[in-house]
């Protein structure tokens, strides 16, 4: 069941990536271009939140129930500390993407609500954009010290 659950989480970064991609680019693109808050901008938030939520249910079952990594951590996290590998899934990989999961969140939320189609996209900007930021910085890329494949196959 790990790997699979696994497989899927890697790919999934992918949408989550490409999501993100479009909701910020829009957002820019309203920002800068004076344009209307329009259906495909709500839409490119909602596709954004809806791709880090499913990531994040199934990093949370990767990280409580199925992954052999966590479980060594958790059953002692002191010595875990002290390890740079064990620390970063047990503690740093999670961290960074529930602030990112936050993130998208208030900005799907402040963009929805904004009063001007430029509030909205600023909004959308802001939070989207750091949210991506977030999620770039904590994957862990081919050339990280806690490197996953990019297409895991």
């Amino acid at each position: 069941m790990y790997t699979p659950t696994l497989l899927i989480h890697s790919l999934l970064r992918w949408l989550v990536l490409a999501a993100g991609s479009w909701a910020v680019a829009r957002a820019l693109l309203g920002l800068f271009g004076g344009k209307p808050w329009t259906a495909a901008d709500d839409k490119a938030g909602r596709l954004f939140t809806i791709s880090v939520d499913v990531q994040l249910l199934i990093g949370l079952l990767l990280y409580g129930l199925l992954s052999p990594i966590t479980r060594t951590a958790f059953a002692d996290m002191g010595a875990a500390m002290g390890n740079g590998q064990l620390r970063y899934w047990a503690v740093e990989h999670i961290t960074m993407m529930l602030v990112a999961v936050g993130l998208v969140h208030v900005g799907r939320s402040r963009s929805r609500k904004g009063a001007t189609p430029k509030g909205r996209h600023r909004s959308a900007f802001i939070f989207y954009a750091l949210a991506l930021a977030a999620l770039l910085a904590a994957i862990p890329w081919p050339f990280s010290s806690n490197a996953r494949p990019l297409f895991p196959f």
